[in-house]
C-alpha cells in the first residue's frame, strides 16, 4: 500500500471510528466505511455494500453507490450454501470470492439481477463479531469481471473490522433497547396488574423493611403507601401482628419455598382477613445485591370466610335454633363413641321429643310453633354442660349427648337420670307464645354408651325406642332402652313398609256395619278399614291401625274408607234409604287435630257427588278434653258443611262431663265392654242407664254397639234406646255383601 493510499486510510479510519464512537446510526457509518473503501481500492468501478444478519437472513446496512433496486430485490434473502457471494460467505463463515458472476454457480439463481444493474464480480467476506457470530457481510462488487490482489485483500478485512466493530456496537446497542423495552413493558404491565388487581403486592427486606407498597386501593393497608414505605414492620404494626409477619419472613428466606397462610389485621378498612403468599426474591435492589427480599402478596378473604362460615352453619346447624344438627350430632357422637370404646369410660345421649307438639303446631301456626321450639332451646341450654351436646335433629326432636357420666353403669343411670329429671323440671314453667300460655311436656329416651360393639347408628335408635316407650307411659317422663322395645319397632318399621305397598295394590277396603233402630229400620251403618293380604288374609285393624297413626298413614287409610262409603251410598237408592239413613267413619286423633281434615273430606265426597249430611264423623271422647275452643270451632265447621259428630266408646275415657253440653253432638256410642254386663244390675245396667238419662237430658241420640243376643236387644228397649249395632243383626260385611244384606232385610 503506497503512502497517498495509507494517508487516505488514517484519515478516514479517524473518521469512522469518529462516527461509532459517537453512536452515529449504522446506516450513516456504513455508507462511510462503504465510500471510504471505494475511494481507497484503485478500481474505480468497486462498489461496496454491508448486509447485517438477522436469523438467517441478510438485510442491507449501506450500499451507496449500488441501485437501490438491486438492493430492494435481494434484501432479506436467507443464507444457504449457494445463494451468491453473501449468502454463501454467511452460510460457510468464510470469504467468497467470484471473479465472474456470470459463470459461477454460487449465482445461478440470482445472476439474472446482478447482471442487469451491471454487476459482474462479488467478493464478500462474513463480519464476525467477538464472540465467533456472524453479525453480516462486507461486499465488494465491480461492474466487470474482477480478482482481487493481495492488497485488495488486506484493505479489504482492514474495513471488515470497522465493520464488526459497527455492527456488533449496533447489535449491543438493540439488545440494550429491546432488554429495556421489555423491562418498561413488564414495568408497564406490573404496574396495570397491580392496580386493579384486588391483592396488594409488597417486597419487604430480611430485617422487615417495607421496600414497595403496589395495591390500587390503601383501605387494605394500616397506614399509607407514603407512611408505610421505608419504615419497618415492628414500627409500624403493633408487636401482637408484627411477630407473625415477621416469622413468615425468616421461614420463606430460611426454606426459600413460597409460603401460604391466613392472617387478621385490623387495618383502615376495618378487620380483615387476608391470605398470604409469600416467595424470596434475590437481587431486587441492584445497590445492594447482597440482600435478600420476600415478595408478599396479600389478598382480602374476608367475604370468603364468612361465606365458608355461614356454609359451615347451613351444613351443620339448624338454621332455626342454631344447634347442632343431625350431621354435626353424627360426627360427634362417632367421636364420642371411639374414646369411650378407648377409655372404658360411660356416656349417654337422651333423645327428646316435645307432647302433642303436632297439635300445638297446626292449631297456632308454624311461627309460633317456631318460637316455641327457640324457648325450649334456650332452656335446655341453660341446663346443659359446656361438654355436652344440645341437638336439633329437626321437627321437635331434641338430643342431648352426654360424652362422660361415669366409671360404670350404676353411676351413668343415675347422671343420666338426674340430666333427665332437670329436662322435664325446664317444662314445668309455662311457655308463652304472645299472649298465649302453654303448659307443655317431653318425652325422654336414655341410651347409655359403653362397651366395645357400640355404634352410632344403633345409640341413636336406641334412644329413639326408649322415648316412644316414655310417648307410651303418657309422655313427661323418661326410660331407658329395652331391647325388646326395639325389636317391637323394627317391626313396626317392617309393617310400615307393609301399609304403603298394600295402599298402592289397593289391599285395603272398608267393610260395613249395620245400625237398626228399635223398631226395626235401618238408620245406618258404621264403615270399618281390612286389610285383606294376598297371603295372610285379613289383618286385623289393631295390629296395623297404631302403625300406621305412628308414621302417619292414617289419613291415606281413611280416604280408601271415606270413598268406599260413598260408592254405597251411590248403590244404595232412594227406595232402599231415606234421608235420615248415615254411614259413620272413625276419625283418628291425629286427622282431627290436622288443619286440613274438613279439606280431605270435602275433596272427596264432592267427587263423588254425596252430601256431607250423609256421613257422621266418630271420635273418642279423650279427643273432647283438651283445648276445648279449639276442638269445638273444628266442630262447628265441619258441622256447617253438614257433617254430624258421634261420640265413640262413650264411658270407657276421660269424660268431659262439665262441658259436652258446649260441643255439637248428635249421638253418643255405648262401648261394648258395658253391653257385655247389661244383665248385671249394679254395675253394667246402671252405667247403661246413667248415660242414655244424661244423653236425653242433652238432647243427644244413644246407640248401643256389640249387641250380639236378644236379651240385650230388649233390655236396651226397655232403656228407651235409640238404635243399636252388633253381631245380632250382623258382622261387619264387604260393601256388595251388605248391599244384598240390606235389600233382603
Amino acid at each position: 500500500m503506497h503512502d497517498k493510499q495509507l494517508l487516505k486510510l488514517l484519515k478516514q479510519q479517524q473518521k469512522i471510528l469518529s462516527k461509532i464512537a459517537l453512536g452515529q446510526p449504522l446506516s450513516e457509518i456504513g455508507e462511510e466505511i462503504c465510500l471510504a473503501i471505494e475511494d481507497i481500492l484503485e478500481d474505480k468501478s468497486a462498489k461496496c455494500s454491508i448486509l447485517s444478519l438477522t436469523g438467517q437472513n441478510l438485510f442491507h446496512c449501506a450500499a451507496p453507490s449500488i441501485d437501490p433496486k438491486y438492493c430492494e430485490i435481494i434484501n432479506g434473502v436467507e443464507i444457504g450454501p449457494s445463494v451468491g457471494s453473501c449468502g454463501t460467505a454467511a452460510f460457510r463463515k468464510s470469504r467468497v470470492i467470484v471473479d465472474d458472476i456470470n459463470s459461477s454457480p454460487l449465482w445461478t439463481d440470482f445472476k439474472p439481477i446482478a447482471l442487469k444493474y451491471g454487476l459482474e464480480s462479488c467478493w464478500s467476506t462474513p463480519i464476525i463479531s467477538t464472540k465467533s457470530k456472524v453479525l453480516g457481510t462486507f461486499a465488494v462488487y465491480h461492474t466487470k469481471p474482477r480478482t482481487p490482489s493481495e492488497q485488495d485483500i488486506e484493505l479489504i478485512d482492514y474495513f471488515v473490522h470497522f465493520s464488526s466493530i459497527a455492527l456488533e456496537k449496533d447489535s449491543n446497542a438493540y439488545q440494550l433497547r429491546e432488554v429495556v423495552k421489555e423491562l418498561k413493558h413488564s414495568n408497564d404491565k406490573f404496574k396495570a396488574i397491580t392496580e386493579v388487581m384486588p391483592d396488594l403486592v409488597l417486597i419487604l427486606s430480611e430485617h422487615g423493611e417495607y421496600v414497595d407498597v403496589y395495591g390500587d386501593s390503601e383501605d387494605l393497608l394500616y397506614s399509607s403507601m407514603i407512611e408505610m414505605k421505608g419504615h419497618n414492620v415492628n414500627d409500624i404494626l403493633p408487636a401482637k401482628d408484627a411477630q407473625p409477619i415477621m416469622a413468615v419472613i425468616e421461614k420463606t428466606l430460611a426454606t426459600n419455598e413460597i409460603q401460604v397462610f391466613e392472617y387478621e389485621l385490623d387495618v383502615q378498612k376495618g378487620h380483615v382477613v387476608f391470605e398470604g403468599r409469600t416467595a424470596s426474591v434475590e437481587h431486587y435492589q441492584s445497590k445492594n445485591n447482597s440482600s435478600r427480599h420476600v415478595l408478599w402478596v396479600a389478598r382480602d378473604i374476608t367475604q370468603r370466610k364468612f361465606a365458608e362460615r355461614e356454609i359451615e352453619k347451613l351444613a351443620y346447624y339448624d338454621p332455626l335454633t342454631k344447634l347442632p344438627n343431625r350431621r354435626m350430632l353424627n360426627e360427634r357422637l362417632d367421636i364420642a363413641v371411639e374414646k369411650i370404646k378407648r377409655s372404658g369410660e360411660t356416656g349417654a345421649l337422651l333423645f327428646l321429643d316435645i307432647d302433642d307438639f303436632k297439635r300445638l303446631n297446626d292449631s297456632l301456626g308454624h311461627s309460633s310453633g317456631d318460637e316455641l321450639l327457640i324457648e325450649v332451646t334456650r332452656r335446655l341450654g341453660a341446663i346443659t354442660r359446656k361438654s355436652d351436646t344440645l341437638a336439633r335433629l329437626g321437627g321437635d326432636e331434641f338430643v342431648v349427648l352426654l360424652e362422660y357420666i361415669g366409671d360404670d353403669n350404676e353411676q351413668a343411670n343415675i347422671e343420666s337420670s338426674t340430666v333427665a329429671q332437670k329436662i322435664n323440671k325446664v317444662f314445668d314453667e309455662e311457655f308463652k307464645i304472645g299472649s298465649l300460655s302453654f303448659q307443655i311436656s317431653c318425652s325422654i329416651g336414655i341410651c347409655l354408651i359403653e362397651g366395645s360393639d357400640i355404634t352410632a347408628n344403633n345409640i341413636l335408635k336406641f334412644a329413639d325406642t326408649a322415648m316412644y316407650r316414655s310417648k307410651a307411659k303418657g309422655g313427661n317422663s323418661f326410660s331407658f332402652y329395652d331391647p325388646q322395645l326395639q325389636t317391637l319397632l323394627d317391626r313396626k318399621i317392617e309393617l310400615e313398609t307393609e301399609i304403603l305397598k298394600a295402599i298402592e295394590n289397593e289391599e285395603f277396603c272398608a267393610y260395613f256395619q249395620p245400625q237398626v233402630s228399635t223398631t226395626g229400620k235401618i238408620v245406618g251403618a258404621e264403615a270399618l278399614i281390612r286389610w285383606i293380604h294376598p297371603i295372610k288374609g285379613i289383618i286385623s285393624p289393631c295390629e296395623f291401625i297404631p302403625v300406621a297413626e305412628q308414621f302417619g298413614l292414617i289419613q291415606r287409610l281413611q280416604n280408601v274408607v271415606l270413598r268406599d262409603i260413598c260408592k254405597l251410598l251411590n248403590s244404595l237408592n232412594a227406595n232402599l234409604i231415606d234421608e235420615d239413613f248415615k254411614v259413620s267413619i272413625n276419625i283418628s286423633p291425629s286427622q282431627f287435630k290436622s288443619s286440613s281434615l274438613k279439606t280431605e273430606l270435602l275433596n272427596i265426597i264432592r267427587h263423588f257427588n254425596v252430601s256431607p249430611t250423609k256421613i257422621t264423623l266418630e271420635i273418642i271422647e279423650s279427643m273432647l278434653a283438651h283445648d276445648v275452643e279449639h276442638t269445638v270451632q273444628q266442630m262447628e265447621e265441619l258441622k256447617s258443611e253438614g257433617f254430624t259428630f258421634s261420640i265413640d266408646d262413650f264411658g270407657t275415657g276421660y269424660s268431659c262431663l262439665t262441658y259436652l253440653h258446649a260441643y255439637p253432638v248428635k249421638e253418643l256410642k255405648i262401648d261394648k265392654s258395658f253391653i257385655d254386663r247389661i244383665s248385671d244390675q249394679e254395675s253394667g245396667l246402671s252405667i247403661v242407664k246413667t248415660i242414655i238419662n244424661l244423653a236425653r237430658n242433652l238432647k243427644i241420640e244413644v246407640i248401643a254397639e256389640g249387641v250380639e243376643t236378644e236379651e240385650q236387644l230388649n233390655i236396651l228397649k226397655r232403656c228407651n234406646i235409640d238404635s243399636v249395632q252388633g253381631y245380632f243383626f250382623a258382622k261387619p260385611m264387604p260393601m256388595n255383601e251388605y248391599i244384598k244384606w240390606h235389600k233382603g232385610f
